[in-house]
């Protein structure tokens, strides 16, 4: 095979759970690999940690201690931020905040952040995502506040409840808006993922062992305080996530961390133009076949931006991903048992996925909570009322169309903390569901993440 003249074969774009397996996959295969990071060191957002961290408050250490031992043949760029990705007629060009990065593959394995649905008061400084509160406590052993209050949907809230319980936090209540009882409907997943039933039985023991109550079909749905977090409503919910009348009430709390699961990171796949659909959740994924290929030849997607299925199957994505972008860029033959054993796991996972996911749905009443100035775009400052009129008095038929006219989504996140609450509130307008569509509308940006001028500048 002739010598390339690209900087490597293959270049992967997030050092997570998927990143590394991948990184470290195709590197065995003899692929030479530049792994791609905006952290300071590997692991991403899973495995957030301390220079020196033992990995006592985290999930998996061991797999991060094992994927790490193999980056010894891979080129390793942290603290580079990818923020355009092109085609060209040798690969492609990945442009960083330190340089382009010329290769002839990709893995894109970018994760996932925070979904938020906006309520009346989740402005006030006090209120974080779970995600957030749990990077604080991980990355600088920081807990948020001292009298916490969780809330949301999903089992994230329950490590994120048990570490702050741990660090010393008065945990005030979770309160989960769905019901974990949704599980049943699917034993079959579960009973082949009984691991990660073991590990969620261990965060309810924490929670018993501090005393701190779970409440489910509860959500929070509204914050109090002037200069800060003073207090929560909590109200119960009917199936639709309507609130039960007469049945809501106030806890004090100096901080609210709360989630309703994740979003995919898709602006570099929707850069290359790949295909995307609704995933399990209702949220907007990237489509990959059995090989982790993206519809776009030599891109491939390993972990969340798949669709969110936690860190196991992330690493199984993303070692099936780097296996076969090597086979494609140096004709490094996998092996048929490992191939198959992985697509058996990641089968067995992505059905655990599904099942997470249908137990934990976004039901669309969380939009009665909010009141017409409830501000939805927190940087542009646009309230909900502003964008059902966007729909009723201007005309606008998608949350693309409400941006150009009322601007939420313009602003400093370009719409990665509201585009989800602004495409659901523009389709229940319409009378319908959010679609694909929709959401890629709010999801697709030039510009990856944050740069500045003079990186433009560099190229």
């Amino acid at each position: 095979m002739a010598t390339s003249p690209a900087d490597c074969d293959l270049a992967v774009l997030g050092a997570g759970p998927a990143g590394l397996a991948a990184a470290v996959a195709a590197a065995a295969g003899g692929a030479r690999v530049a792994l791609v990071d905006a952290g300071a060191r590997v692991g991403g957002q899973f495995w957030r940690h301390r220079e020196g961290d033992d990995g006592a408050v985290h999930h998996d250490w061991p797999t991060l201690v094992r994927l790490r031992s193999g980056l010894s043949r891979v080129d390793v760029r942290t603290r580079h931020s990818v923020w355009h990705v092109e085609r060209t007629e040798a690969g492609f060009t990945v442009h960083t905040d330190r340089g382009a990065l010329t290769c002839r593959a990709l893995v894109i394995a970018t994760g996932a952040y925070d979904r938020q649905l906006p309520f009346p008061g989740w402005t006030l400084p006090g209120v974080y995502t779970a995600g957030g509160a749990q990077a604080l406590l991980k990355g600088q052993g920081v807990r948020a506040g001292n009298r916490v209050v969780v809330g949301g949907t999903g089992p994230f809230l329950l490590p994120v409840a048990a570490g702050l319980a741990d660090a010393g936090a008065e945990v005030a209540g979770v309160f989960e808006a769905g019901s974990p009882a949704g599980f049943a409907r699917s034993p079959l997943a579960v009973l082949a993922n009984a691991g990660k039933l073991a590990e969620g039985a261990g965060y309810l023991k924490t929670l018993l062992r501090q005393r701190v109550p779970y409440r489910t079909r509860t959500a929070v749905v509204a914050a109090h305080g002037t200069d800060g977090v003073e207090g929560v409503t909590v109200a119960s919910l009917d199936r639709q996530w309507r609130i039960v009348p007469g049945s809501a009430r106030e806890i004090a709390c100096d901080t609210v961390a709360v989630g309703y699961g994740f979003t995919p990171q898709l602006e570099l796949p929707l850069q290359l133009g790949c295909e995307t659909t609704l995933g399990a959740d209702g949220g907007l994924v990237a489509v990959a076949d059995d090989r982790q290929r993206a519809t776009v030849p030599g891109v491939y997607l390993a972990g969340e931006v798949c669709g969110v299925g936690g860190s196991a199957l992330s690493v199984v994505e993303g070692e099936l991903a780097g296996l076969h972008a090597a086979l494609t860029t140096v004709g490094a033959e996998p092996s048929r048992d490992t191939v198959a054993r992985l697509l058996r796991q990641r089968k067995s996972l992505r059905a655990f996925a599904d099942a997470m996911h249908a137990a934990h749905p976004v039901r669309p009443g969380w939009q009665t909570w909010l009141d017409a100035d409830t501000q939805v775009c927190r940087c542009e400052e646009v309230s909900a009322g502003t964008i059902r009129d966007a729909v009723k008095d201007l005309g606008a038929t998608d949350a693309r169309t409400v941006k150009l006219l009322a601007r939420p989504g313009m602003g400093l996140c370009q719409g990665r903390v509201c585009g989800y609450a602004t495409a659901c509130l523009v389709a229940a307008e319409h009378g319908r569901e959010p679609a694909a569509a929709d959401l890629s509308g709010v999801a697709a940006r030039p510009i990856a993440q944050p740069v500045k001028l003079g990186d433009l500048a560099r190229g």
